[in-house]
């Protein structure tokens, strides 16, 4: 199979503490040779950005995740921006707003949302956006700022939200969520969409595939998606790699391995 990029790995994450080296050659060995790895906190950029720094092809972005809205405060997007200058990251991001935790302050969310949103329109940037029961409003959301590009990960919305997003020039990530016999909706997304407008991504740790159910999540695992969006949609493997790896590197300017 092609080079295949996990447009979303959190590498960085405790999880993969004690096997970080064994977990990237594992990716590589299966064809991820890319990585783009989203932050949450402030408070993690500095071992993300180091976590980057150790293998060839780890790709960073920053951002301020919507539920970890207890751990921001104002100054960070100010951080960010110093962040963003220095180190140059492929992405802004995780960032975005979720209305199905309960407690999470949805002003106060939009507030981090939409700051981060202009400093991705100042710099030239994607966004890495996490929309969960908050479709909508990061449309929205958006539109009010113009002038974007990015990714809404994780997508659960609409066939009508994603040609929404496509308009606006926004890719969806899809993996694990999707091979399961449950995830039919997504499924029926997913043969319908314009190639053009498909990212995969493992999520990992999390967001295990069908075949790992209830296991930790590593990015190895992105070729396990590529085949099932390939069944799903009918088409040969390795042209679902082609495609999905061209849509990454131009959104996130990736170079070519």
């Amino acid at each position: 199979m092609s080079l295949l990029v996990d447009s979303h790995c959190h590498l960085d994450a405790g999880e993969f503490d004690t096997d970080r080296a064994a977990v990237i050659e594992r990716a590589q060995a299966a064809g991820v040779r890319l990585q783009v790895v989203p932050a949450v906190t402030a408070a993690s950029w500095p071992k993300l950005r180091d976590v980057c720094r150790q293998a060839p092809g780890l790709y960073p972005a920053y951002g301020l995740h919507p539920m970890f809205l207890s751990q921001h405060q104002p100054a960070h997007l100010a951080q960010l921006r110093q962040w963003i200058e220095r180190e140059r990251p492929c992405a802004i991001g995780e960032c975005g707003l979720d209305f199905f935790v309960e407690g999470l302050d949805a002003e106060a969310q939009q507030a981090y949302f939409v700051g981060q949103l202009q400093l991705a329109r100042e710099f030239g940037l994607p966004v890495i956006v996490h929309a969960r029961r908050a479709v909508d409003a990061v449309i929205a959301a958006i539109r009010r700022i113009g002038g974007l590009s990015g990714v809404v990960h994780s997508f659960s919305g609409s066939p009508e939200q994603a040609a929404q997003l496509h308009t606006l020039g926004f890719l969806l990530g899809l993996g694990g969520p999707l091979t399961y016999d449950r995830a039919q909706r997504l499924q029926r997304l997913v043969r319908t969409m314009p190639i053009e407008q498909l990212l995969l991504e493992t999520d990992a740790p999390d967001q295990p595939d069908a075949g790992i159910r209830g296991q930790r999540n590593e990015p190895s695992r992105l070729a396990a998606i590529a085949r099932h969006v390939a069944s799903v949609r009918g088409m040969d493997v390795e042209a679902v790699a082609q495609a999905t790896t061209g849509n990454a590197r131009r959104l996130f300017n990736l170079p070519a391995i």
